[in-house]
């Protein structure tokens, strides 16, 4: 199962034990084992942050930074892809495109969408309509 992360830029500190506890249940019982992120704003920093700490208890999970630029600035310490064809792609759609890529490979996403505009939103529901399981962190209590 391949499970990616879409989530606002401004998502608040005080989700990462929700979020840390869907990542646990979905790969303890329902088998998942890759995960994709971006890594633009705070939600993505949280869900690479549970991952990096998950996969020293799960170690047989694999994560991947999903970036969108092949220059900028490439994190060291946490393994990265580029989806294939971004390098013929205009920088300005390199985003969408990158997050096109993981809603494409994703079996379920997991995110933080409060409200119905912007990116996190908008690729969680082609995600949804895709077919895709979506877990939304917001909506859990």
């Amino acid at each position: 199962m391949i499970c990616a992360f879409f989530g606002h830029s401004d998502t608040p500190p005080g989700i990462r034990g929700k979020l840390k506890d869907a990542v646990i249940d979905l790969i303890e019982n329902h088998g998942a084992n890759l995960f994709y992120v971006g890594n633009h704003g705070s939600f993505d920093r949280l869900a690479t942050a549970v991952l990096r700490e998950l996969s020293a208890v799960y170690p047989h999970i694999r994560y991947y930074i999903v970036l969108a630029y092949l220059t900028g600035c490439i994190p060291k310490d946490v393994p990265t892809m580029f989806p294939e064809g971004i390098e013929c792609v205009p920088k300005r759609f390199a985003i969408d495109f990158r997050n096109k890529f993981m809603v494409k490979q994703s079996d379920v996403i997991i995110s933080y969408v409060t409200h119905s505009f912007g990116g996190a939103a908008k690729f969680t529901k082609m995600a949804k309509n895709k077919g895709a399981e979506i877990i939304n962190i917001a909506n859990l209590s």
